[in-house]
């Protein structure tokens, strides 16, 4: 029996002071209380999926707007597991849309790819003009800390603002080249990626002021992994990382999210309260 969920969140501006969310879900998908520990402008919430994860046939579709003017912060309690499959994908699919003006911050914490499945981990993005959004996507294959590699199954990421970026790969367990050629993933199992993304051509010094904060913090933290910032347009900045775990590749995005949060937007660090539970 598959196990099909959808949340629809919406996030509205009240007199351009506060920040308020509503939902409707289908299925076992919700938001937690919003909550604001930065004033009612900003309205963080944390979104939950009690069964824990996807198995084969699942569906999970999350579609997030934000309205003019006002700033959401989406997290969640703990990772997306897909779990082993014997015959059908299961698939997630966030979809994002930002009016002119609107903010956005979508920080879920990793996918796993456990031994055996087959994943299909959709991001689609659709910012309007002046609108702008910090977002990751972190991906794990297998279970390394608990014996289980990847050695079975297939994982595919896809992460598309049409018409101006699109990423995409899929991971075949059995593809050696793949994931353990030096031109490949060079056996790191995680694939972690932060992008700065707006409706609008960024002017160029505050491209580099992006660039330049997170290459400060990858030239200074000792980072022992592969790791990198570009900017592929002249509306995204991304930064990228192959790791041997999950926990390196996330405390470095951590740290640049933050960085970019007070580069690009004059904002403290106000990591979202669950991270700390």
């Amino acid at each position: 029996m598959t196990w099909n969920s959808s949340l629809n969140l919406n996030y509205t501006a009240r007199d351009k002071a506060k920040t308020t969310a509503s939902f409707v879900h289908n299925g076992p998908l919700r938001i937690l209380k919003s909550l604001y520990p930065e004033g009612d402008a900003i309205c963080h919430n944390v979104l939950v999926h009690p069964p824990g994860g996807l198995a084969g046939g699942d569906v999970l579709d999350i579609s997030v707007t934000v309205a003019s003017g006002a700033h959401g912060l989406v997290t969640t309690p703990s990772a997306t597991r897909f779990y082993r499959s014997d015959g059908d994908a299961a698939t997630q699919h966030s979809r994002l849309q930002l009016q002119a003006g609107a903010r956005l911050e979508w920080l879920p914490l990793e996918a796993i790819a456990h031994p055996g499945c087959l994943a299909d981990n959709r991001l689609t993005l659709q910012l309007e003009p002046g609108a702008e959004m910090i977002g990751w996507d972190v991906a794990a294959l297998g279970l390394p800390h608990s014996g289980q590699p990847f050695d079975t199954g297939s994982y595919c990421q896809h992460i598309e603002m049409p018409g101006v970026w699109l990423e995409r790969g899929r991971v075949q367990a059995a593809d050696q080249r793949l994931r353990f050629s030096p031109l490949g993933l060079a056996g790191n199992t995680c694939m972690a990626s932060l992008f700065f993304a707006v409706g609008s051509d960024l002017p160029r010094p505050r491209r580099e002021r992006a660039l330049e904060a997170a290459r400060h913090i990858l030239s200074t933290q000792a980072v022992t992994f592969p790791a990198g910032a570009t900017c592929p347009n002249a509306r995204v900045v991304v930064v990228r990382a192959l790791a041997p775990q999950v926990e390196p590749a996330l405390n470095l995005l951590k740290q640049i999210w933050a960085s970019w949060r007070t580069e690009l937007w004059q904002l403290p660090t106000a990591q979202p309260r669950i991270w700390a539970m």
